[in-house]
């Protein structure tokens, strides 16, 4: 029995993405959230989640797409990556989640290095499903220069 990969789907700029489902720990409604002066233009803010503080990275910014407005279909999707060599806790944006979706090993496929959107270094790989492509995004690759901060500096509140 060949192995499969298990992703949650997404929509950023009108384009169908996934995420390991691995990675993904919850999906949130829109949250306030709070913006640090100075941060990387890819970060949004600082969000609360249950009580602890987290990350909002601008997903779209970081992969090179444009960043859209809020809609009522918006999302955040809090994954967990390693960050410089610890488990880290992040909320991304996407404009719309989908489905949690199985895909089989023989659908997947290595990304062409050119003809796409999104460096194909942050991309895992590219999923068939019912005659569509699915772009199964590398969040170590896309999170890998990202350091993580330091333990001794204090935490920021979220609003």
């Amino acid at each position: 029995m060949k192995a499969t990969l298990q992703v949650l789907t997404l929509a950023l700029q009108g384009e169908t993405f996934a995420l390991e489902a691995r990675h993904v720990r919850e999906i949130l409604d829109l949250v306030p959230v709070t913006e640090v002066p100075g941060a990387p233009h890819f970060l949004n803010g600082l969000i609360n989640v249950r009580g602890k503080v987290v990350p909002l990275l601008d997903l779209c910014r970081k992969i090179g797409l444009q960043t859209s407005p809020p809609t009522i279909d918006s999302r955040i999707i809090v994954v967990e990556v390693d960050i410089a060599g610890s488990s880290t806790i992040v909320g991304v944006r996407a404009d719309r989640v989908y489905e949690m979706a199985e895909l089989a090993a023989d659908a997947l496929e290595e990304a062409p290095q050119i003809g796409m959107r999104v460096r194909s270094t942050f991309v895992r790989c590219i999923g068939k499903r019912a005659g569509d492509f699915l772009i199964v995004l590398d969040l170590q690759a896309i999170f890998a220069d990202i350091e993580a901060a330091p333990a001794s500096v204090p935490a920021a509140r979220a609003a």
